[in-house]
C-alpha cells in the first residue's frame, strides 16, 4: 500500500477509534482491531494497534486530569444533606408549691358564726366517734360518721360557756368562760356511737359535752377557756367534722 494512503487511513481509523474519550473507549478499540480486514497485512493491524494505543492513552490522561486537579463530581439528582438544625432545649417547669393542710395556716373565724353543708348527705348521718386533742397553737375536736356527711352543721360562738340542755331547757354549765355551740342536722348520735359525752380536752378546749340528740338533732357544746378563734372543715375517708380553736 502507498505511504501517503496508509497514513489516510491510519487518521480515518484514529478518528473512528477515539471520538470523545468517555467509558465506551475500551470497546471502540477492540472492534476496530477485530473488524480490521486480513488483507491489508500486519503492517497495516500494527498500525491499527499503535492508534488504538495512542487513543486509550489521550482518554486516560482525559480521566486523570480533573483528579489531579482536586475536583470532585457529585451525582446528578443525589440531594446534599442540609445541616440538621438543634432543638431548642425545652425549659423546666418548676412544679407548683401544694398548698399546706396545717391548721396553723388556715382560715380562723374569730366571733362570727359558721355553716358547713354536707356532700350528698345521707338520710341520717350516724355518729360513732367523738373525740378530741391538743396540738401546737390548737385544741381540736373530731366528730366522725359512719355512713355519710349530714345535712349541715351550725357553730356558733358565745361569750359565755352556759348551753341549753336539749328539749328539756335545763341549763347547763361548762368549764370556761366563753363557748362554741355546734348544732347537727340529719344526724343520729346514740345508734352507732356509745362512747362518752363529757370529754376534757385541752388549755384551749375546757370541755365538750353533748347537749341534745332527738329527732335528727344532734348538738355538741364548747366550754372555752377565752373568746378564740375556730377553724371548721370537713375531712373525709371517713367523713369527719373538725373544729379547731385556737390557744
Amino acid at each position: 500500500m502507498p505511504r501517503d494512503d496508509f497514513k489516510r487511513e491510519l487518521n480515518d481509523a484514529f478518528s473512528r477509534i477515539s471520538g470523545s474519550p468517555g467509558s465506551d473507549l475500551p470497546a471502540r478499540v477492540r472492534s476496530a482491531l477485530i473488524d480490521a480486514p486480513e488483507r491489508r497485512g500486519p503492517g497495516w493491524l500494527a498500525g491499527v494497534a499503535a492508534v488504538a494505543i495512542a487513543a486509550l492513552i489521550v482518554g486516560a490522561l482525559f480521566v486523570i486530569g480533573p483528579l489531579r486537579s482536586g475536583h470532585s463530581t457529585v451525582p446528578v439528582g443525589v440531594a446534599t444533606p442540609s445541616p440538621s438544625v438543634a432543638d431548642s432545649p425545652t425549659p423546666a417547669v418548676s412544679p407548683s408549691p401544694s398548698p399546706s393542710s396545717s391548721p396553723t395556716q388556715s382560715v380562723y373565724v374569730c366571733g362570727s358564726s359558721t355553716t358547713l353543708n354536707g356532700t350528698q348527705p345521707a338520710l341520717s348521718a350516724l355518729i360513732d366517734s367523738v373525740r378530741g386533742g391538743t396540738h401546737a397553737g390548737y385544741d381540736r375536736i373530731t366528730i366522725e360518721f359512719q355512713n355519710g356527711q349530714p345535712a349541715n352543721v351550725q357553730i356558733t360562738p358565745q361569750s359565755n360557756a352556759t348551753f341549753t340542755q336539749g328539749a328539756s331547757g335545763q341549763q347547763v354549765q361548762l368549764q370556761g368562760k366563753d363557748g362554741l355551740l355546734i348544732v347537727i342536722h340529719g344526724a343520729d348520735g346514740h345508734t352507732a356511737y356509745s362512747g362518752p359525752t363529757d370529754i376534757h380536752v385541752g388549755s384551749g378546749i375546757l370541755e365538750a359535752r353533748q347537749l341534745e340528740d332527738f329527732e335528727g338533732v344532734v348538738q355538741w357544746g364548747l366550754g372555752l377557756a377565752k373568746p378564740a378563734c375556730y377553724h371548721a372543715f370537713w375531712l373525709t375517708n371517713p367523713n369527719r367534722l373538725v373544729i379547731d380553736v385556737q390557744t
